[in-house]
This record gives C-alpha cells, structure tokens and sequence, in this order.
C-alpha cells in the first residue's frame, strides 16, 4: 500500500473527498496516513482528526528561507514514509528538494481547465473571477503532476462544467468542486498509487 501524505491550507474539502474515497474502498493500491497543514487550527486538521489520520503543522512563517521550509516539510514526509503526495489547497509553494526527491509523485488539483487561468497568482477565487470576467462558458478542474513549473506538470486528469449565466465566483468555485475537483482528484490518486504499487512489486 502506498502511503499517501495529503497537504492543505483552509477547510479540507478536498481532503474530505480523498477520506470519503478510501472509506468507499475506492483507494485498493494506497491510504491516507498524513495530513500536512500549512498553518495551525484550520478545519482539515480536524477532518483528519476525526478520520483517525495522524497531522502535522509546518508552517512557511516559522521557517527563514523557504528552502528551510522545504528541509523541514521533506524530513516530515521521509519520517512517515511517505510515497505520495497530494496538494488538496496546499497555498505554499513547493522548492526544489522536496519535488526532486518525489518525482512523478506529488500531485496537484487545479480549478480550471489548464492551460487556462493557471500559474502564478491564480488560486482559490482568483482563477472563477477570472473565468467570469472572460466570459468562457466551460471551465472545470484539472490533475496534474507538480515540477519546477507552476501548473506546469503533466496532465492526468480533466472534468469539465458548464458555466452558468448567473453565476458568481463564489458558486462557481462550489460547482467546480462538487462536479469535477471531487471526482476526479480521489480517481487521479487511486490509479497513481495502483501504478506505483505495480512498479514496487516488479522491483522486488
């Protein structure tokens, strides 16, 4: 089984999905046995709390530099043994180290359909207002591996959803969510893990 590290920064809605997965046997080839949190007392460590799942705080504002960061988040996720990583709103960019120890192993889940509204600065809200302003009636979420590049890895997963003419950013973010992010995020981790189980097993 790989052991899977989920990184977060506000309420865990998508950690909810991941958890709510492997309770539904979903996850055959992994499990969540970490959940990382960007900064103390946000409601995905309760989440985890309550789904038996071991947290831990590392938080960017303790640390000088962000490659102290980067050392302090690795040894974390090295004592856990940890073999996947998931960003499920995880707001702190990731520094070399930590992405060159896990290659083709941490990934992201995006809000829009990318190449569109991505990169640098489009998160969260962000990327719905600028759908909204631009007027595209199809955005949706995308899975995808991180590198060094914001956004900028390969593509695993796509869900479109329709825009509606009444929309706000605020239901936008919500529909994107339940339609696509939590579909396709629990689906991208279980066959990632089902690969890398194959591989770990042909190794030995």
């Amino acid at each position: 089984m790989v052991k899977i590290a989920v990184l977060v920064s506000g309420g865990g809605t998508n950690l909810q999905a991941i958890l709510d997965s492997e309770a539904r046997g979903e996850l055959k080839h992994g499990t969540v046995t970490l959940v990382v949190a960007s900064k103390p007392n946000v409601y995905a460590l309760e989440r985890a709390a309550k789904a038996g799942v071991p947290s831990v705080v590392v938080s960017r504002k303790e640390y000088p530099t962000g490659q102290a960061f980067d050392e302090a988040l690795l040894k974390v996720l090295q004592e856990h043994g940890i073999g996947l990583v998931v960003l499920a709103g995880f707001l702190s960019i990731l520094g070399p180290s930590v992405i060159e120890a896990y290659p083709n192993r941490i990934l992201n889940v995006h809000p829009s359909l990318i190449p569109s509204f991505c990169g640098e600065g489009f998160y969260g809200l962000k990327v719905h207002e600028a759908a909204l302003k631009k007027g595209v009636k199809v955005t949706g979420a995308t899975v995808h591996f991180v590198n060094e590049i914001c956004d900028g890895g390969k593509i695993l997963k796509q869900k479109a959803v329709e825009v509606l003419p009444n929309d706000t950013p605020e239901t936008l973010q919500r529909r994107v969510m339940e339609q696509a992010e939590w579909v396709i995020l629990p689906q991208a981790i279980a066959e990632v893990c089902a690969q890398y189980d194959t591989e770990q097993s042909i190794q030995k």
